[in-house]
Protein backbone atom coordinates (compact mmCIF):
# COMPACT_ATOMS: atom_id res chain seq x y z
CA UNK A 1 0.00 0.00 0.00
CA UNK A 2 2.66 2.33 0.81
CA UNK A 3 4.65 1.39 -2.53
CA UNK A 4 1.04 2.45 -4.43
CA UNK A 5 0.96 5.76 -2.53
CA UNK A 6 4.77 6.87 -3.17
CA UNK A 7 4.00 5.93 -7.11
CA UNK A 8 0.74 8.20 -7.04
CA UNK A 9 2.83 10.96 -5.94
CA UNK A 10 5.37 10.34 -8.35
CA UNK A 11 2.71 10.24 -10.97
CA UNK A 12 1.79 14.26 -10.08
CA UNK A 13 -1.91 13.39 -10.78
CA UNK A 14 -1.35 11.06 -14.19
CA UNK A 15 -2.46 7.46 -14.38
CA UNK A 16 -3.05 6.76 -11.19
CA UNK A 17 -5.79 3.55 -12.24
CA UNK A 18 -2.86 2.09 -15.08
CA UNK A 19 -0.30 2.14 -12.20
CA UNK A 20 -2.91 0.72 -9.50
CA UNK A 21 -3.45 -2.18 -11.86
CA UNK A 22 -0.01 -2.73 -12.20
CA UNK A 23 0.55 -3.15 -8.42
CA UNK A 24 -2.40 -5.65 -8.41
CA UNK A 25 -1.00 -7.90 -11.08
CA UNK A 26 2.69 -7.74 -9.60
CA UNK A 27 0.32 -8.78 -5.40
CA UNK A 28 -1.39 -11.64 -7.65
CA UNK A 29 1.15 -13.41 -9.72
CA UNK A 30 3.66 -14.48 -7.05
CA UNK A 31 1.12 -16.29 -4.82
CA UNK A 32 -0.10 -18.09 -7.86
CA UNK A 33 3.02 -18.97 -9.53
CA UNK A 34 4.16 -20.41 -6.22
CA UNK A 35 0.99 -22.32 -5.91
CA UNK A 36 1.77 -23.44 -9.51
CA UNK A 37 4.73 -24.92 -8.28
CA UNK A 38 3.71 -26.76 -5.01
CA UNK A 39 3.16 -30.11 -5.25
CA UNK A 40 -0.62 -31.43 -4.12
CA UNK A 41 -2.61 -34.54 -4.38
CA UNK A 42 -5.51 -35.13 -6.49
CA UNK A 43 -7.79 -34.99 -3.10
CA UNK A 44 -6.26 -31.83 -1.99
CA UNK A 45 -7.22 -29.89 -5.05
CA UNK A 46 -10.54 -31.13 -5.27
CA UNK A 47 -11.06 -30.20 -1.56
CA UNK A 48 -9.91 -26.73 -2.94
CA UNK A 49 -12.07 -26.70 -5.42
CA UNK A 50 -15.25 -27.74 -2.97
CA UNK A 51 -13.90 -25.27 -0.75
CA UNK A 52 -14.28 -22.45 -3.70
CA UNK A 53 -17.77 -23.66 -4.80
CA UNK A 54 -19.05 -23.22 -1.26
CA UNK A 55 -17.70 -19.33 -1.60
CA UNK A 56 -19.66 -18.88 -4.62
CA UNK A 57 -22.82 -20.40 -3.49
CA UNK A 58 -22.20 -18.19 -0.38
CA UNK A 59 -22.26 -15.21 -2.78
CA UNK A 60 -24.37 -15.11 -5.97
CA UNK A 61 -28.03 -16.28 -4.41
CA UNK A 62 -27.35 -12.94 -1.87
CA UNK A 63 -26.47 -10.97 -4.60
CA UNK A 64 -29.63 -8.88 -4.47
CA UNK A 65 -28.95 -8.08 -0.90
CA UNK A 66 -25.83 -5.39 -0.83
CA UNK A 67 -23.07 -7.20 0.80
CA UNK A 68 -24.83 -9.45 2.79
CA UNK A 69 -22.60 -13.11 1.86
CA UNK A 70 -20.96 -15.69 3.21
CA UNK A 71 -17.93 -15.81 1.37
CA UNK A 72 -15.90 -13.98 3.54
CA UNK A 73 -17.02 -16.85 6.35
CA UNK A 74 -16.14 -19.66 3.74
CA UNK A 75 -12.94 -17.84 3.16
CA UNK A 76 -11.40 -17.04 6.84
CA UNK A 77 -12.30 -20.70 8.14
CA UNK A 78 -10.97 -22.48 4.92
CA UNK A 79 -7.72 -19.87 5.68
CA UNK A 80 -7.79 -21.30 9.18
CA UNK A 81 -7.85 -25.07 7.90
CA UNK A 82 -5.69 -24.80 5.15
CA UNK A 83 -3.71 -22.15 5.77
CA UNK A 84 -1.99 -19.13 4.42
CA UNK A 85 -0.81 -19.67 0.88
CA UNK A 86 -3.91 -21.99 -0.03
CA UNK A 87 -6.30 -18.91 1.96
CA UNK A 88 -5.15 -16.54 -0.22
CA UNK A 89 -5.32 -18.29 -3.43
CA UNK A 90 -8.94 -19.85 -2.54
CA UNK A 91 -9.96 -16.56 -1.20
CA UNK A 92 -8.97 -14.70 -4.92
CA UNK A 93 -10.23 -18.00 -7.03
CA UNK A 94 -13.81 -17.16 -5.16
CA UNK A 95 -14.03 -13.99 -6.85
CA UNK A 96 -13.37 -14.61 -9.84
CA UNK A 97 -15.49 -17.50 -9.93
CA UNK A 98 -18.09 -16.10 -8.41
CA UNK A 99 -18.10 -12.72 -10.63
CA UNK A 100 -18.10 -15.48 -13.65
CA UNK A 101 -22.05 -15.28 -12.66
CA UNK A 102 -22.62 -11.64 -11.24
CA UNK A 103 -20.11 -9.97 -14.11
CA UNK A 104 -16.33 -9.68 -14.42
CA UNK A 105 -15.18 -5.92 -14.96
CA UNK A 106 -12.00 -4.00 -13.69
CA UNK A 107 -13.16 -4.62 -9.97
CA UNK A 108 -12.75 -8.11 -10.20
CA UNK A 109 -8.89 -8.03 -9.53
CA UNK A 110 -9.47 -5.94 -6.45
CA UNK A 111 -11.90 -8.41 -5.20
CA UNK A 112 -9.95 -11.26 -5.93
CA UNK A 113 -6.76 -9.12 -3.66
CA UNK A 114 -8.84 -8.23 -1.00
CA UNK A 115 -10.41 -11.76 -0.43
CA UNK A 116 -6.89 -13.02 -1.17
CA UNK A 117 -5.51 -11.13 1.48
CA UNK A 118 -8.34 -12.00 4.21
CA UNK A 119 -7.16 -15.68 3.40
CA UNK A 120 -3.52 -14.54 3.76
CA UNK A 121 -3.69 -12.32 6.63
CA UNK A 122 -6.09 -15.02 8.93
CA UNK A 123 -4.06 -18.19 7.68
CA UNK A 124 -0.87 -16.60 9.33
CA UNK A 125 -2.42 -14.75 12.22
CA UNK A 126 -5.19 -17.70 13.26
CA UNK A 127 -2.79 -20.76 14.42
CA UNK A 128 -2.45 -22.83 18.14
CA UNK A 129 -5.13 -21.82 20.22
CA UNK A 130 -5.94 -18.92 18.23
CA UNK A 131 -8.13 -21.14 16.32
CA UNK A 132 -10.59 -21.91 19.45
CA UNK A 133 -11.29 -18.09 20.02
CA UNK A 134 -14.29 -17.69 18.57
CA UNK A 135 -14.75 -14.04 20.19
CA UNK A 136 -11.59 -13.06 18.84
CA UNK A 137 -12.79 -14.56 15.19
CA UNK A 138 -15.64 -12.58 15.06
CA UNK A 139 -14.28 -9.27 15.65
CA UNK A 140 -11.48 -10.44 13.35
CA UNK A 141 -14.27 -11.29 10.56
CA UNK A 142 -16.05 -7.87 11.58
CA UNK A 143 -12.63 -5.87 11.17
CA UNK A 144 -12.32 -7.69 7.56
CA UNK A 145 -15.66 -6.36 6.82
CA UNK A 146 -14.71 -2.75 6.47
CA UNK A 147 -10.76 -3.27 5.27
CA UNK A 148 -12.69 -5.19 2.36
CA UNK A 149 -14.54 -2.57 1.35
CA UNK A 150 -11.95 0.58 1.67
CA UNK A 151 -9.60 -1.67 -0.82
CA UNK A 152 -12.46 -1.50 -2.93
CA UNK A 153 -13.33 1.99 -2.25
CA UNK A 154 -9.70 2.64 -2.98
CA UNK A 155 -10.23 1.76 -6.73
CA UNK A 156 -13.84 3.14 -6.70
CA UNK A 157 -11.54 6.50 -5.89
CA UNK A 158 -9.07 5.48 -8.67
CA UNK A 159 -10.86 5.18 -11.14
CA UNK A 160 -13.69 8.00 -10.73
CA UNK A 161 -13.07 10.35 -8.25
CA UNK A 162 -11.21 13.48 -9.71
CA UNK A 163 -9.09 15.73 -8.69
CA UNK A 164 -8.01 13.05 -6.08
CA UNK A 165 -7.68 15.11 -2.57
CA UNK A 166 -7.52 13.57 1.04
CA UNK A 167 -11.10 15.31 0.98
CA UNK A 168 -12.01 12.85 -2.29
CA UNK A 169 -10.73 9.82 -0.47
CA UNK A 170 -12.73 10.44 2.90
CA UNK A 171 -15.93 10.92 0.90
CA UNK A 172 -15.09 8.19 -1.17
CA UNK A 173 -14.87 5.55 2.14
CA UNK A 174 -17.52 7.38 4.28
CA UNK A 175 -20.00 7.07 1.24
CA UNK A 176 -19.81 2.84 1.43
CA UNK A 177 -19.86 3.08 5.39
CA UNK A 178 -23.25 1.70 5.70
CA UNK A 179 -22.20 -1.17 3.14
CA UNK A 180 -19.42 -1.88 4.83
CA UNK A 181 -20.92 -2.06 8.18
CA UNK A 182 -23.49 -4.70 6.47
CA UNK A 183 -20.29 -6.99 5.92
CA UNK A 184 -18.76 -7.08 8.79
CA UNK A 185 -22.08 -7.61 10.95
CA UNK A 186 -22.42 -10.69 8.34
CA UNK A 187 -18.81 -12.15 9.09
CA UNK A 188 -19.29 -11.35 12.95
CA UNK A 189 -22.69 -13.35 12.98
CA UNK A 190 -21.79 -16.15 10.87
CA UNK A 191 -18.25 -17.00 12.67
CA UNK A 192 -20.68 -16.84 15.82
CA UNK A 193 -22.58 -18.93 14.61
CA UNK A 194 -21.25 -21.43 12.21
CA UNK A 195 -17.68 -21.42 12.62
CA UNK A 196 -17.01 -24.55 15.29
CA UNK A 197 -19.15 -27.11 13.12
CA UNK A 198 -17.97 -26.15 9.78
CA UNK A 199 -14.37 -25.88 10.81
CA UNK A 200 -14.73 -29.42 13.12
CA UNK A 201 -16.54 -31.00 9.12
CA UNK A 202 -13.57 -29.66 7.53
CA UNK A 203 -10.93 -31.12 10.12
CA UNK A 204 -12.89 -34.49 9.67
CA UNK A 205 -12.64 -34.54 6.42
CA UNK A 206 -9.22 -33.77 5.61
CA UNK A 207 -8.40 -36.34 8.48
CA UNK A 208 -10.24 -39.36 7.07
CA UNK A 209 -9.30 -38.61 3.65
CA UNK A 210 -5.93 -37.61 4.47
CA UNK A 211 -5.72 -34.31 2.86
CA UNK A 212 -3.32 -32.67 5.09
CA UNK A 213 -1.45 -33.48 8.49
CA UNK A 214 -3.81 -33.34 11.31
CA UNK A 215 -3.06 -30.62 13.55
Amino acid sequence: MGGLLAGMLLLKGKHYLAFSFGCLICSLLPAYWHFEKRQMTTRLLVFLAVIVALGVLGRVPLAAIPNVQLTSFVVIVSAITLGPELGFVSGSMMALVSNLFLGQGPWTPWQMLAWGLMGLTTGLIYRGKLKDSVWLLVIWGALWGFWFGWILDLWYALAYVRPLRGTSFFVAFAGSFMFDALHAATNAVSLAILYRPWRQLMKRLMTKYQILPKG
